[in-house]
Order: structure tokens, then C-alpha cells, then sequence
């Protein structure tokens, strides 16, 4: 019997005092036309903390040292349906240290990148970042957050 899996993923809430940047997925296959923060896949043989500070740089194309790459919390997701792809550990960070100008590097993944007040996000924002993104404000975050299980 193969041993259960999950994929990793890191997640970057860029900070500009009140506002967080958000991209337009397009043409990927998930989600596209909802808003997102940068992410990706963990690399095999590559830290979350290093897939956090890749993805920043490929996808809005700035550069962050690890250090300043704050946990938010960890999310353990599944999509209920066996499928592989669908179970999840999510790594969340936040960091509002970084060097370069935001833009967007990735125009085949998507159709748009700018600038979004906590209190006035734009719709849609994709589900389980959503969640994540409504609670920055509040008391804060768990360190761990459980999503869709029974």
C-alpha cells in the first residue's frame, strides 16, 4: 500500500502597510479569475522557506531575504475526493521587507497584479486565502488551520 502524500505549498501575503498583493490567476486550470496571493509548489529537495522566496521572485519579481519571511500559520486542506493532488499542506508567510518593484512576471498565468486594502479585497479571492486573508486583521491566526475535513 503506497504511504499517504501531501503537497507542499508556500504562500507569500506581501504587506504594504494596510494593503496586500494580489494577482489575477488566468489560464493555469485552478481558479482562474479569482485573486491570489503568490504561491507555489514546494521543489523536491527545497525548504518552504526557499519555495516562498522562488515564488516571490518569479511570480511579482522581487526579492526577500528568508529572514524576513514571517510564519502566518500552516493550512491542512484536502478536496475530499482521494484525489493525490487535492491533499495539502499550505505554508503561510507574510513579509513586508522586500527589494524590487512588484510586477508581473508570469502575463501567461496571469491577467493582473495590484494592490488591495485588507477591508476592500476584490471578488473573488480564492476560497481557502480568503479565509486566511479575513483573519490577518482580526485576533490572528491559529497556528494551524484545518479545511475540509469531515
Amino acid at each position: 500500500m503506497d504511504r499517504f502524500s501531501v503537497v507542499p505549498a508556500a504562500y507569500v501575503i506581501v504587506r504594504r502597510g494596510d494593503e496586500v498583493l494580489l494577482l489575477l490567476r488566468a489560464n493555469t486550470g485552478y481558479m482562474d479569475g479569482y485573486w491570489a496571493v503568490p504561491a507555489g509548489h514546494v521543489e523536491h529537495g527545497e525548504s518552504v522557506v526557499a519555495a516562498a522566496a522562488r515564488e516571490l521572485k518569479e511570480e511579482v519579481g522581487i526579492d526577500v531575504d528568508p529572514a524576513d519571511l514571517v510564519p502566518v500559520t500552516a493550512m491542512h486542506r484536502t478536496g475530499g475526493n482521494g484525489d493525490p493532488i487535492d491533499e495539502r499542506v499550505d505554508f503561510f508567510f507574510t513579509t513586508s521587507r522586500w527589494s524590487g518593484e512588484p510586477r508581473l512576471m508570469e502575463p501567461e498565468k496571469a491577467a493582473g497584479l495590484d494592490w488591495y486594502s485588507l477591508d476592500k479585497l476584490p471578488e473573488p479571492v480564492v476560497p481557502h486565502e480568503a479565509r486566511v486573508l479575513g483573519s490577518l486583521k482580526a485576533e490572528g491566526l491559529p497556528a494551524v488551520i484545518v479545511q475540509g475535513f469531515a
